[in-house]
């Protein structure tokens, strides 16, 4: 065992985080919830989503047989919905080809929507015991910091010499809490800013704390300005009742409901009449509102419109809904920001 490992080992026993809800459990179905729940997301904010999501789908089976709507409904507010669209879509190929049971096999598991490498691998750790270790944002961090690697992790060259020395320090023992050893590291002792150096029992070991370079490792991704995007939503109303427009799988918020949307130069008025045959009369306008995506910053208008007349048929992917209803419908964050302004504002 590498004296990192020992040492790892050592420090996750005592000040480690044991008493997370999935460390409760091997069930592979469990285990995989929370690794795609923690993706991107600390876990103070995944504990909420996580009993309540478990709460409703148990199991693979109940998860699989629900539908999309309830699925993304669940995950409303945690961002990053490919994640759950993905988790339902795998839950479904695990019921049909797996008879059920989550596969064991490491790269059956890889094949599974969603789960790539570093997934698999806590995986196959904490629910069968499998020697396989992990490399997520946290522990790049961590080895790029014991080991002073220059260059961005996400560059291809860095992220295989980060696999191979992830790959080397793994021992051949106490491989549960060395995994979780190295999250817990990571996020809470060697964070990005203001790691906790004084505190570590690795500073005999890492590279950048002799150098007096932990401020500069690892290499930060190359800074390019992030766009903006301008967009117009139309909160239709009538008679108490709001329109929600489900939107595509694919893409920004696939698969949950927003409000039909315009291009900034475009006339509210005419949009809802050319598109959906409805007469509508503007109301005031609400403050734009803005909302940062990881790539750009989308500027939202909120135009709330009020229904003149009788109600045109519409298709399935738009819907009515009083507005208590339509605050309980798998919204994105701003959508929900905008609903609540709505029903604070008198029309």
């Amino acid at each position: 065992m590498s004296v990192f490992a020992e040492k790892l080992i050592a420090w996750q026993q005592v000040h480690g985080r044991h008493d997370l809800p999935w460390q409760q459990t091997r069930d592979p179905y469990a285990v995989w919830v929370s690794e795609i729940m923690l993706q991107q997301t600390q876990v103070s904010a995944v504990l909420g989503y996580y009993g309540r999501f478990m709460a409703r789908f148990p199991t693979i089976a109940s998860l699989a047989a629900a539908s999309q709507d309830e699925v993304m409904q669940h995950w409303s507010g945690l961002g990053y919905y490919s994640r759950a669209r993905n988790l339902h879509l795998a839950a479904q190929t695990i019921m049909r080809e797996h008879d059920g049971i989550f596969p064991q096999d490491f790269t059956q598991i890889q094949t599974l929507k969603g789960i790539g490498r570093s997934t698999a691998a806590a995986i196959s750790v904490f629910s069968f015991q499998q020697p396989h270790t992990i490399l997520d944002g946290n522990v790049k961090r961590v080895l790029a910091r014991l080991h002073a690697v220059d260059g961005w992790p996400g560059l291809p060259v860095i992220e295989k010499r980060l696999w191979s020395l992830a790959e080397s320090l793994l021992p051949a023992k106490n491989l549960p809490a060395y995994i979780q050893g190295l999250m817990d590291f990571g996020a809470t002792l060697c964070t990005r800013s203001k790691p906790r150096c004084h505190d570590c029992p690795m500073q005999a070991e890492c590279q950048a704390f002799q150098q007096q370079r932990v401020a500069q490792l690892p290499v930060s991704k190359p800074r390019k300005a992030i766009p903006e995007k301008q967009t117009t939503m139309l909160m239709i109303m009538d008679g108490g009742e709001i329109l929600l427009e489900k939107r595509p799988d694919k893409g920004i918020w696939g698969g949950l409901w927003s409000f039909p949307e315009c291009q900034p130069d475009q006339i509210s008025v005419q949009q809802a009449q050319e598109r959906y045959g409805m007469q509508a009369e503007s109301l005031e306008g609400l403050p734009v509102l803005w909302h940062t995506f990881t790539h750009f910053k989308l500027e939202i208008t909120p135009q709330p419109l009020q229904l003149v007349g009788e109600r045109p048929v519409l298709p399935a992917h738009l819907q009515w809904l009083p507005l208590a209803d339509a605050m309980a419908a798998a919204l994105p964050t701003p959508v929900r920001t905008l609903l609540k302004t709505l029903q604070q504002t008198r029309y």
